[in-house]
C-alpha cells in the first residue's frame, strides 16, 4: 500500500460510516488488503489496478459506497476515524 495521507483516512472513514459498527473492522481490513494488492499490481504491471486503483487506501475506499465527509464532531464519524487510525497504527511501519 502506498503511504497514507489524511485523505486516505477520511475516505476510508466515509465508507465505514455507512456500515453497521460490527462490520466496520472487517471492511477496513478488506480495503487495506485491496490497497496492498493494487499497489503490488501497479508496481509489477506499471498501470492502475482495474478495480482498486493506484494502491492508495483512498483508491480502495472510493471504489465502495461512501458518504460525503461528515463534520468531525459527529461521534459516529469520529469513531470511524479512530478505528482507521488504530488499525493503521498497528500495521508495520512504512519504510522511508
Amino acid at each position: 500500500m502506498r503511504r497514507v495521507l489524511h485523505g486516505d483516512v477520511s475516505a476510508a472513514a466515509c465508507v465505514l460510516f455507512l456500515l453497521p459498527e460490527d462490520h466496520r473492522q472487517a471492511a477496513l481490513h478488506k480495503m487495506l488488503a485491496e490497497a496492498d494488492a493494487a499497489d503490488a499490481y501497479r508496481q509489477c504491471r506499471g498501470r492502475l489496478h482495474p478495480l482498486w486503483g493506484n494502491g492508495s487506501l483512498m483508491s480502495a475506499a472510493l471504489a465502495r459506497p461512501h458518504c460525503a465527509e461528515p463534520f468531525l464532531d459527529d461521534p459516529d464519524y469520529a469513531a470511524c476515524m479512530a478505528l482507521v487510525f488504530t488499525v493503521l497504527a498497528k500495521r508495520r511501519k512504512p519504510l522511508p
